[in-house]
């Protein structure tokens, strides 16, 4: 069965959120929220949005428009503030209950933001909160930075493909690793390390990594020559990979494809 999500950009319309030197919470909400749902669709999977411009639903509407989608999961994209402007800094991720699919998916996004710069402030239990509360679903909302915090939106503007991209893996880290306990679908794992137009480009580094001993290969896809390592069922064992690439500054971004027989 295919994996599908609701992504909620959140404020819109008259609702603004917060707001710092004329930048409003609902305008980075909804071109970050966008952005993830590009990178999710590329592998596969089914994107469903609250809004996709600058409309306004309650928070109340919002979580039965997820409901009647009968999606998988709910993750809503919002910035963060304080009543001392500048006095918060870092990411952070709101869940109902501080447990199962939801605690796993917020770690997993803040573990990959964290990686970018931004602290990380942890996982947080909101109960109050409708789109949590309200949901059928795995729900998490997360705080990408704090818009009243320079060095945060200097952060979120010179990095804002890299913290989509974070976003969406940690989505994806935990779409997979659910999918992977299930028999009848497993998954294999493989550590990309770059994507090129230029064929010669793609081929130097696949060879740099080959003789530093990693089982790298070269595929063709989207237009793009992409270089990965490894194809691995059990996810620990792609991570510590990915790790041992990192060490060595490799950008990398895992990739989940299904076994086919």
């Amino acid at each position: 069965m295919k994996t599908s999500i609701v992504l909620d950009a959140g404020h819109g319309g008259a609702e603004p959120g917060a707001l710092f030197q004329g930048r409003r919470e609902k305008d980075d909400n909804l071109r970050l929220t966008l952005a993830i749902g590009e990178l999710l669709q590329k592998e596969g999977i089914t994107v469903w949005y609250t809004r996709v411009d600058d409309s306004y639903q309650s928070p109340f509407e919002k979580a039965m428009m997820a409901n009647r989608s009968g999606a998988d999961y709910f993750v809503s994209i919002h910035r963060n503030a304080m009543p001392v402007s500048g006095s918060g800094s870092g990411i952070t991720s709101l869940v109902y209950q501080d447990e199962g699919i939801a605690a796993t998916m917020a770690r997993n996004i803040n573990q990959e933001l964290s990686s970018i710069g931004f602290s990380d402030l942890g996982v947080t239990e909101r109960s109050g909160l409708i789109v949590l509360r309200r949901t059928e679903m795995p729900a998490v909302l997360v705080e990408a930075g704090f818009i009243d915090n320079e060095a945060d939106n200097a952060l979120f503007d010179s990095h804002f493909s890299e913290i989509a991209q974070a976003i969406a893996n940690g989505i994806l880290d935990t779409i997979w690793a659910e999918a992977s306990k299930t028999p009848a679908s497993p998954i294999y794992y493989q550590v990309q390390t770059g994507a090129y137009e230029n064929r010669q480009e793609a081929e130097e580094q696949l060879q740099a990594l080959q003789n530093q001993g990693f089982p790298a290969f070269l595929v063709y896809e989207d237009g793009l020559f992409k270089v990965r390592a490894g194809a691995f069922l059990n996810l620990d064992n792609a991570v510590r990979q990915e790790q041992q690439l990192k060490k060595l500054s490799y950008p990398t971004y895992m990739v989940y494809r299904p076994v086919t027989f």
